[in-house]
C-alpha cells in the first residue's frame, strides 16, 4: 500500500471514528480493501486526490461535485452512507478537523470535469429566472423520468393507504386522497398549479367530473402531458398551459391544488403566490398546498449547496409556519395540517430502487451524471425526511365567504372513505 492511500485510509478513519471499517467498507484506487463488520455500503474512492476534493469548503457543495464527477461512488445503500457522513461533518472542529484538513493537504489536487450546474441569471424568482430554473430540474429527457417514476410520472409524495404495496397504487392513493380532501363536485373548475406530466387533472377529470386546468412552466411536461390527456380522450375535460401562477388574472376556479410546486415558490414571494391564488380562488373555495419544509431549527439548503447547484435552482424550504403565517395574511383560513413525511421516505426509497434497477436506461436517456445527481439527491432526501430535517405539509385552506362560511364537511371523516364525495 502506498503512502497516498495510507493517508487516505487515515483521513476516512480519523473522520467517521468507530464507524469505519464496521457500517461500511472502502475500496481505494489501487485495490486496498477495507471491509466492514456491518457493512451496509461500500465507499469506493476513485483517485488518490478525491478525499481532498470532496472534503474541502463548501463540504457539502464539494461532496456533491466528488459523487458527481465519479470520484467518489457508494455501493449499497447510498441513504445510509449520507447518514453516516453527516453524522461525521456535522460536529467536526476542534483538533479532529486540524487533523483531517492536515492530513487532506498531503493528497494531491484533483481537477473536476465539467458539470452540469445551474448558474441562473437575472433577478431572483423573476419570471424568466423562474422559467429556467424549472427548465434546468424539470427538461431532463422524458425516459430518464420515466426509470424511476410510476406509470402517471407523478413526482411527488406517494401515500401508502389501505395496504399500498406497489409506488403505484400508493401514487394513485394519493391523487386520490388529495383530491378529497378538496371535496371536488362533478362540474366543478379545478386548477393545478404546477402540474407536473398532468396526473392529478387527468385523474380528476377522469373520476372526479371536474374541468380541470394544469399550469407548468416546464415546456416538456407541458408537452408530455398534453399527449397523455389525448391519449386518454380527456381533451374536453383537462387541459395544460404552459403559464406562471403570476399570470390567472380574470381566472376563477371552485377549487386549487399545488402539489410539490410551493418549494419552488421563495420566501420574497410568498405574499405574491398566496393572493394569485387566493384570488384566483371563488369565496367557499379550497386550496390544497402541498410542499416540502425544513423543520424549525432546521437550516436547509443555501446558495453553495449541492441540492441548489445541481438539482433544483432558487429553492426555498419554509418552515410550515411561517407558510401558513403568509396565508393566512393574505386571506386564506386554515382548515387542516397533515404531515406526510414517512411516506415520502418510503415513495424516495421507491425511486431509488428504481432508478438504480434502471440504471442503463437512465444513463443512456440522461448520462452518468444525471444517474449520479439524482440517486444522491433522493438519497440525501429520504435521508431527511426519515430524520425529521424536513418534512412535507399538506394544508388545506380556505377562501371564507362574507358570511364566514366553507363548502367544507364539519368533520374529516370523508375523506378516509375510498370514494369519499366522488
Amino acid at each position: 500500500m502506498g503512502r497516498q492511500a495510507r493517508v487516505a485510509l487515515e483521513v476516512l478513519a480519523t473522520l467517521f471514528g468507530d464507524a469505519y471499517g464496521r457500517m461500511f467498507g472502502v475500496r481505494l484506487w489501487d485495490g486496498t480493501r477495507i471491509r466492514g463488520t456491518d457493512e451496509a455500503f461500500v465507499l469506493i474512492v476513485s483517485q488518490p486526490g478525491s478525499l481532498r476534493t470532496a472534503f474541502r469548503p463548501p463540504f457539502d457543495l464539494s461532496a456533491g461535485r466528488a459523487f458527481a464527477a465519479g470520484l467518489l461512488e457508494c455501493e449499497g445503500d447510498v441513504e445510509a452512507a449520507i447518514d453516516a457522513v453527516l453524522r461525521a461533518v456535522v460536529p467536526l472542529s476542534g483538533a479532529k478537523a486540524a487533523r483531517i484538513w492536515w492530513l487532506l493537504r498531503q493528497l494531491p489536487a484533483t481537477r473536476l470535469p465539467h458539470l452540469r450546474e445551474a448558474r441562473l441569471n437575472g433577478s431572483l424568482h423573476s419570471k424568466a429566472r423562474d422559467g429556467s430554473a424549472i427548465g434546468f430540474h424539470y427538461d431532463q429527457p422524458l425516459p430518464f423520468y420515466e426509470s424511476f417514476l410510476d406509470d402517471r410520472l407523478v413526482y411527488s409524495c406517494a401515500y401508502y393507504e389501505n395496504g399500498a404495496t406497489t409506488l403505484g397504487d400508493a401514487q394513485r392513493a394519493k391523487l386520490d386522497y388529495t383530491l378529497r380532501k378538496l371535496r371536488l363536485q362533478p362540474g366543478e373548475r379545478l386548477l393545478d398549479i404546477g402540474c407536473g406530466w398532468g396526473a392529478l387533472v387527468m385523474r380528476a377529470a377522469e373520476r372526479y367530473g371536474v374541468e380541470a386546468l394544469g399550469i407548468t412552466l416546464s415546456r416538456s411536461q407541458y408537452n408530455e402531458a398534453r399527449r397523455r390527456i389525448e391519449a386518454a380522450g380527456l381533451g374536453e375535460r383537462a387541459r395544460v398551459e404552459l403559464r406562471d401562477y403570476r399570470d390567472l388574472a380574470g381566472e376563477q376556479f371552485d377549487k386549487i391544488a399545488s402539489i410539490g410546486m410551493f418549494e419552488h415558490v421563495g420566501r420574497a414571494k410568498l405574499p405574491e403566490y398566496f393572493t394569485a391564488a387566493h384570488e384566483a380562488l371563488r369565496p367557499g373555495g379550497l386550496f390544497l398546498n402541498h410542499g416540502i419544509a425544513a423543520q424549525q431549527g432546521n437550516r436547509i439548503g443555501g446558495r453553495t449547496s449541492f441540492v441548489e447547484r445541481f438539482v433544483f435552482p432558487d429553492g426555498e424550504l419554509i418552515p410550515i409556519a411561517e407558510a401558513l403565517a403568509f396565508a393566512e395574511r393574505q386571506g386564506f383560513e386554515v382548515r387542516d395540517v397533515e404531515n406526510l413525511r414517512e411516506h415520502y421516505t418510503r415513495t424516495l426509497r421507491a425511486w431509488i430502487a428504481n432508478l438504480e434497477r434502471n440504471r442503463d436506461a437512465a444513463i443512456t436517456a440522461a448520462g452518468e451524471q444525471s444517474y449520479r445527481v439524482w440517486r444522491l439527491y433522493m438519497a440525501g432526501s429520504a435521508q431527511g425526511f426519515r430524520s425529521g430535517r424536513i418534512g412535507v405539509y399538506q394544508a388545506l385552506l380556505a377562501r371564507p365567504r362574507t358570511d364566514g362560511s366553507i363548502d367544507v364537511p364539519p368533520t374529516r371523516r370523508d375523506i378516509y372513505v375510498e370514494g369519499g364525495t366522488a
